[in-house]
């Protein structure tokens, strides 16, 4: 049997998760992939992701690929690996690709979602969003955000300890503000993103709306390129990574 390159896009609730990424003391959307692949295969199967999502991050088109020999329908594999995964995951499509396509370094780009809710949210609502029970000026966030779009150095946005060892400078397309009832709908779009980039974007937003940082304050974030205490990381639950694009 021929080996080939399998694509798929999956959605998952993660907040039981220690996010995308394997790694040590929690388990992650991808060991659960993997040992399924394992036991459709018979053999260990590694995923492959287009990046990381944190602990509590959830995903409705995260993509992955992995190499692997079928010799039945591609639809038969799709029931298969679908079949005796948990609840919190669903994988939405698969399908073979060339030997060349990667996940990962393939991608031009990412867009996320993140939800934030204005007063008390219902129980179906509340684990998917950042309750604020505090009124914001949405024009003043959309007008930050405005400032934001663009190329600019995002050092002041990423939430790694000490020195950033890589450029930091990133393209941030898209990053709009919609009001939607009691809902605000922040959602941000780049070729790239910083740890953490869009959740400390949010949070800075958020700051604006609520009086705590002026349009300025925006302004001397992107100049000065640099972390301060004013950036806040807004938490998981309300981020969703929504799309990737190839």
């Amino acid at each position: 049997m021929t080996v080939r390159r399998w694509k798929c896009v999956c959605a998952y609730d993660g907040t039981t998760f220690a996010g995308w990424q394997s790694q040590a003391g929690g388990v992650a959307i991808q060991d659960v992939i993997e040992v399924r692949l394992a036991q459709i295969f018979k053999t260990a199967i590694r995923v492959h992701g287009s990046g990381r999502t944190d602990a509590g991050v959830h995903a409705h088109g995260q993509v992955f690929h992995f190499d692997a020999a079928w010799a039945h329908a591609p639809a038969k594999l799709f029931a298969a690996l679908r079949a005796e995964l948990p609840p919190a995951i669903q994988i939405k499509s698969l399908r073979a690709v060339a030997d060349d396509f990667h996940s990962r370094f393939g991608a031009k780009g990412k867009r996320y979602d993140y939800h934030v809710h204005l007063g008390d949210a219902d129980p179906f609502t509340r684990p998917y969003c950042w309750q604020l029970f505090r009124p914001l000026d949405v024009s003043a966030m959309q007008a930050a955000a405005a400032l934001l779009r663009g190329s600019h150095d995002f050092r002041a946005f990423t939430a790694l300890n000490g020195p950033e060892r890589v450029d930091t400078v990133r393209d941030l397309r898209r990053l709009d503000v919609v009001k939607r009832g009691r809902r605000l709908v922040i959602t941000a779009e780049s070729t790239g993103f910083l740890y953490k980039m869009v959740r400390s974007l949010v949070g800075v937003l958020v700051a604006v709306g609520e009086g705590r940082l002026a349009l300025a304050d925006v302004q001397a974030l992107i100049d000065q390129a640099k972390r301060v205490p004013a950036v806040q990381t807004a938490p998981p639950q309300g981020l969703f990574l929504t799309k990737v694009f190839y």
